[in-house]
């Protein structure tokens, strides 16, 4: 079924990510900052899944590591090691920023903005110059519903990857290479508690759950989908923001 790249993938929709894909026989390349974790998920897929696991620890915020990921994307499999090619990456690493721009800490910001933009935009160039050359692949980009409002840095950030990803997948059209970007509104991982944001304002009813969402977003990416946004209620909420007068939408606030 092909090897699939993911990012972030000890946590969150990363770990929901690469669950599903092992259940679906793709074998797996599960990239995240914490090795010993790392280590931990790949055998337990392993074992439960029967596929071929490789780990590749990588702090996305560092230059040299997003390289040495780039460069397991940019493997064709023609050469004489027994690597296979990436034929779907997932870049899903990302974290919530948790402060104001203003008065925060400017090297979280810039943080946020490597890995969320600088190396979104790395790795997608080496996984479609590999996919393009062989005529088969696909990209998918996590964004979020929060690219559409206008909450500081996060929301900069996921709109840049949203805008990105549609205009790559015009780019691909006609060379067996998709790209999909997913616009999930509020999911329960541990994104929120790891970031310490308090979400407990947000109705029961506001939550959506990561298999559904993951499920949803594979789903897309099969019939070439571009823009996923799980659930009815999100694609809602998605038109409602995008016909609001911006005035209107800053004056909602932060998404947080």
């Amino acid at each position: 079924m092909g090897t699939a790249l993911v990012t972030g993938a000890t946590a969150g929709l990363g770990l929901e990510f690469a669950w599903q894909l092992a259940t679906a026989r793709h074998d797996l390349v599960l990239v995240a900052r914490d090795a010993a974790r790392l280590e931990q998920v790949a055998a337990q897929v392993r074992a439960a899944a029967g596929v071929r696991v490789e780990v590749l620890p990588a702090d996305l915020s560092v230059p040299d590591d997003v390289a040495r990921v780039a460069a397991r994307l940019a493997v064709t499999g023609a050469g004489p090691d027994d690597a296979r090619p990436v034929g779907l990456l997932v870049n899903n690493a990302g974290f919530a920023t948790a402060q104001h721009f203003v008065d925060g800490d400017l090297e979280v910001e810039l943080r946020a903005v490597d890995v969320m933009v600088r190396a979104v935009v790395e790795l997608s160039h080496a996984a479609v110059t590999q996919m393009t050359a062989r005529g088969r692949g696909a990209v998918l980009n996590v964004a979020s519903v929060a690219a559409l409002t206008a909450g500081g840095t996060y929301a900069a950030a996921k709109a840049y990857v949203r805008s990105f990803t549609e205009g790559l997948a015009v780019e691909l059209a006609g060379t067996g290479v998709t790209a999909t970007v997913l616009c999930p509104g509020f999911t329960r991982t541990e994104f929120h508690d790891r970031a310490g944001l308090s979400m407990s304002s947000v109705p029961d009813a506001g939550w959506l759950d990561a298999p559904f969402v993951v499920a949803a977003a594979l789903a897309d990416v099969r019939r070439g989908i571009v823009i996923s946004t799980p659930s009815a209620r999100y694609k809602a909420a998605s038109a409602v923001l995008r016909v609001l007068p911006r005035s209107v939408v800053r004056a909602i606030g932060h998404y947080r």
